[in-house]
C-alpha cells in the first residue's frame, strides 16, 4: 500500500506538472500568434493557469485519497497472528 502512495507521488505528480505545464505553453504559443497583448498575460491567462493547476491538484488528491485511507485505516476485525 506504501508503494502505490509512493509511486503515486514520485510518478503521477510529474506527469500531471508536466502535461500542465504543456497546456499553458501551448495557450501561450497560441495566444502570441493570434496576438493578444498584454492585458491577456496579465489577467486571463493567470486565470486560465490557476484554474489548470486547481484542476490538477484536485485530480491528485482524488487519486491519493483512497491510497491513505487504506494506509490508516487497519481492520478491526482481524485475527491476531
Amino acid at each position: 500500500m506504501k508503494t502505490q502512495l509512493l509511486l503515486k507521488v514520485v510518478l503521477v505528480l510529474p506527469i500531471i506538472l508536466f502535461a500542465d505545464w504543456v497546456i499553458m505553453v501551448l495557450l501561450g504559443c497560441a495566444s502570441c500568434l493570434f496576438g493578444f497583448g498584454d492585458n491577456y498575460f496579465c489577467g486571463s491567462y493567470c486565470l486560465i493557469g490557476k484554474g489548470i493547476l486547481l484542476l490538477s491538484a484536485m485530480l491528485f488528491i482524488y487519486l491519493l485519497v483512497p491510497d491513505i485511507r487504506k494506509t490508516l485505516n487497519h481492520n478491526k476485525h482481524a485475527k491476531a497472528s
